[in-house]
């Protein structure tokens, strides 16, 4: 075992995910798949059921003992997730359903209520759909100039390009992956972060894969918000953050109106609540919140150093399993990567190759990954994908590089 492993006890940490002792037509589950949704540990599961059984009620707005208590449990989420972040307080975390709906709610209340017709907002050829589409409709509704930087062969962000589609200053919002979901690349965070900011620019780090596999610290970063969700952190899903400057928060319009987002309404005027609640209408994901907040207590006590190392490790020893395989081509080459290797087999569709691991029992992702225009990039239509987790072991990688061995035999 790599040395760099030793801190983390995978064998016992397993034991804290359940359905990691399932077994698929008789063969032990190998799960490849936790950069789609993670696993969920025994924690999460136990918090979400107690607060089921002992305590559920709605929150902020009851005075009786159960309401006061749940509210107690789901605004903790609060600060665990501001602390989790580096965030300055925990007034500059909006809870959202996910990733998608906090990119969206930036897209709508800032792009809309703070950028003007005639400015940009900067993107990159690596974004999931949830980064392209809502930039997509915020320029057709409200005119707004819709830059991609490109990527190069390696699977990098083109920082050459990305400077020269600042320089003319009219760039008002850069939203850019902290981590693709599909090559793997952790972008240079830190240097988008300054690089924008130097041009005038805001910035929006989509943080979905990162926030799982390193520590991130927003002021360190100096980024402007950042999103994630609570599914691929070992949390449950329906449960999404958005980090925002208290200042931004402060200055955007509302995305949502109904309860708990007003201060007073009448029928002739409603006024606002206070940051975060102005963005957080109607009853939210309680269970889910309560959930979240065991996942982050869980990653937590494993520490983020450790599962870092666990997982380069991991990455490591799969590209040195999986290159030599004949005929099978690993997408993207980029220095600093994380636990995510996407991959093609000459003569197999990914699809195929995909049922054909689940058959051995290993669950691995195909197709394009809501992530066409990359695919386009790359010249495929689709790849297989492999994904790590803390849970993740180096005996399952080569299990499913035997696995695929056998695949290239079967269709050679």
């Amino acid at each position: 075992m790599n040395d760099r492993m030793t801190h983390l006890d995978v064998a016992l940490l397993r034991r804290d995910f359940p359905i990691l002792s399932e077994t698929i037509r008789g063969k032990p589950l190998v799960f490849l798949d936790s950069a789609a949704s993670a696993q969920k540990p025994r924690a999460v599961i136990d918090a979400m059921v107690g607060a089921m059984e002992h305590q559920y009620a709605n929150i902020h707005r009851g005075l009786h003992w159960m309401s006061e208590r749940t509210t107690e449990a789901y605004e903790g989420t609060r600060d665990l997730t501001a602390t989790l972040l580096g965030a300055n307080s925990r007034e500059e975390i909006v809870f959202t359903r996910n990733s998608t709906e906090a990119i969206n709610l930036v897209a709508h209340s800032y792009g809309r209520g703070i950028l003007k017709p005639g400015q940009a907002v900067l993107i990159s050829e690596m974004e999931h759909h949830s980064n392209i589409v809502p930039w997509q409709m915020l320029r057709d509704a409200h005119g707004i100039e819709l830059r991609v930087c490109p990527i190069t062969d390696a699977g990098e962000l083109d920082m050459a390009a990305y400077e020269g589609l600042l320089e003319d200053r009219k760039v008002g919002l850069v939203a850019i992956t902290h981590m693709s979901n599909v090559l793997g690349t952790y972008t240079p965070a830190a240097r988008l972060c300054a690089l924008a900011h130097e041009y005038g620019a805001k910035i929006l780090l989509d943080g979905s894969q990162a926030v799982v596999h390193r520590r991130v610290d927003v002021k360190s970063l100096d980024a402007d918000f950042y999103v994630f969700t609570g599914h691929k952190l070992y949390g449950p899903t329906g449960i999404g953050v958005l980090w925002a400057r208290a200042e931004l928060l402060e200055a955007m319009p509302p995305f949502l109106g109904g309860g708990d987002m007003i201060s007073s309404v009448s029928f002739e005027h409603s006024s606002w609540a206070r940051i975060p609640h102005k963005f957080e209408a109607g009853t939210p994901a309680i269970l889910e919140g309560i959930g979240l907040s065991a996942a982050i207590k869980y990653v937590n006590a494993v520490g983020f150093d450790a599962i870092a190392a666990h997982e380069q490790a991991l990455v490591e020893h799969a590209l040195a399993r999986l290159s030599p395989i004949q005929g099978l081509s690993i997408i993207g080459h980029a220095q600093d990567r994380g636990g995510v290797i996407s991959f093609t087999m000459e003569g197999a569709h990914a699809h195929d190759i995909a049922t054909l691991l689940d058959r051995a029992g290993i669950a691995v992702r195909a197709g394009h990954h809501c992530a066409e225009p990359l695919m386009r990039r790359m010249g495929l239509d689709s790849t297989a994908r492999a994904s790590f987790a803390l849970y993740t072991t180096q005996e399952e990688i080569d299990i499913l590089a035997d696995t695929l061995i056998r695949v290239r035999e079967f269709f050679a």
